[in-house]
């Protein structure tokens, strides 16, 4: 069971959530710097620029292609820091290899790679294999 805190401008609102798949959580805040939250990153403050070509994505995204446009246009014309970082789940190998996994932030990465980007902006989350597990179940890797 994972618990969320849904802050409001008036109230601070406790929610378990029992589901070990919807991992992540959109504030409702008015001001913008608090707008775009998930509860892996929302402690970290330091954000990455990340190979695109070392991250994995285990599953394939269904993509709303107006949407990857928007985000698109938005990193081509406005203040690329505009568009919040994905999370990225940062695992050590049990030999030491470095694995970068992300599962959210589909439409950001599409925009990101269809315009041939080398990095995205990314908070590394260091996570563990009996993390990826909740994700992958008997599909997990093993990891060296």
């Amino acid at each position: 069971m994972y618990r969320l805190w849904h802050v409001t401008k008036t109230a601070r609102v406790n929610v378990s959530v029992s589901s070990r798949v919807n991992m992540s959580v959109t504030s409702t805040q008015c001001d913008a710097k608090n707008n775009n939250r998930s509860i892996h990153s929302d402690n970290v403050e330091e954000v990455h620029n990340v190979p695109m070509h070392v991250i994995i994505r285990p599953i394939p995204p269904v993509l709303d292609e107006l949407k990857v446009q928007s985000i698109m246009n938005t990193i081509k014309t406005a203040d690329i820091s505009v568009v919040p970082p994905i999370d990225v789940l940062w695992i050590k190998g049990r030999e030491g290899g470095n694995y970068y996994y992300s599962f959210g932030g589909c439409h950001r990465f599409a925009a990101y790679q269809r315009l041939n980007m080398s990095t995205i902006p990314a908070k590394l989350i260091k996570s563990n294999i009996s993390h990826l597990s909740t994700y992958l179940g008997a599909s997990t890797p093993d990891l060296r």
